[in-house]
């Protein structure tokens, strides 16, 4: 129903060099309220080419409809979604578009912007989200231009969630569930600084996944609520 992109990075030695490969993380929310993994790709550069074939080899393992994409700004990764599952909504989370707009203001200035940038994504409407960009354009323009800039590039796929109820927003709008999954991975490979191999990093993560779904029993808090605004929403579409 919802699926989180993310991806964490790794040292791997390859021809006798260190080089950083992204793994690239899949998580789904069925209709259940569960978590489920649903797999680790490793891929040196991001392109529509690899997310359409990560995003077929879904559908070819079951995964026939997908509602909606949570997912930073991975490159291509929109294209293929159309092209895979063109029914699909595509958020991209919040959470790394304030990181990606604050990395470089003044240290003095980013509190003061990241509260200004909240009342966008904070607005009830879609609407009112805009009239806060553009008073935020008024205020911060001459400082930081490429701010701006970015969140009206990003627009159409970073207000996606305006379009829901607000019981499936808090769901949607920022990759947080995966984030969490990561920081699990992270915690459970922290004695190896550095893997000889693609396949020693992926066992690693397999192993830590395994646990982490032994406790993945229970849906998530608030289902019964989400479910039944999707219930409404997508009827024609779950079966």
């Amino acid at each position: 129903m919802i699926v989180w992109f993310d991806c964490i990075f790794y040292k791997v030695r390859h021809d006798g060099k260190v080089e950083n490969k992204a793994i690239y993380v899949l998580i789904g929310l069925g209709l259940d309220g569960k978590k489920e993994l649903l797999g680790f790709w490793i891929n040196k550069t991001e392109s529509s080419s690899f997310w359409l074939g990560v995003l077929n080899e879904l559908k070819g393992r079951g995964a026939k409809d997908v509602f909606i994409f949570s997912v930073d700004g991975l490159s291509g990764i929109e294209g293929a979604i159309k092209a895979a599952y063109p029914q699909a909504d595509v958020q991209r989370c919040i959470v790394h578009q304030i990181r990606n707009s604050l990395k470089y203001v003044s240290w003095k200035e980013r509190k003061a912007l990241a509260n200004d940038l909240k009342t966008i994504y904070g607005a009830s409407t879609e609407d009112e989200a805009a009239r806060q960009l553009d008073r935020l354009d008024e205020q911060w323009q001459g400082r930081y231009p490429h701010v701006l800039k970015s969140w009206r590039k990003n627009w159409d796929s970073l207000t996606t969630f305006f379009r829901y109820p607000v019981e499936i927003r808090k769901v949607m709008y920022t990759t947080n569930i995966i984030e969490s999954v990561n920081s699990k991975f992270r915690k459970a490979t922290g004695a190896r600084r550095l893997f000889p191999t693609d396949d020693a990093i992926l066992k690693s993560l397999y192993m830590a996944a395994l646990d982490l779904e032994r406790k993945w029993t229970m849906p998530l808090r608030g289902w019964s609520q989400v479910y039944s605004q999707i219930a409404i929403l997508f009827e024609d579409r779950i079966q």
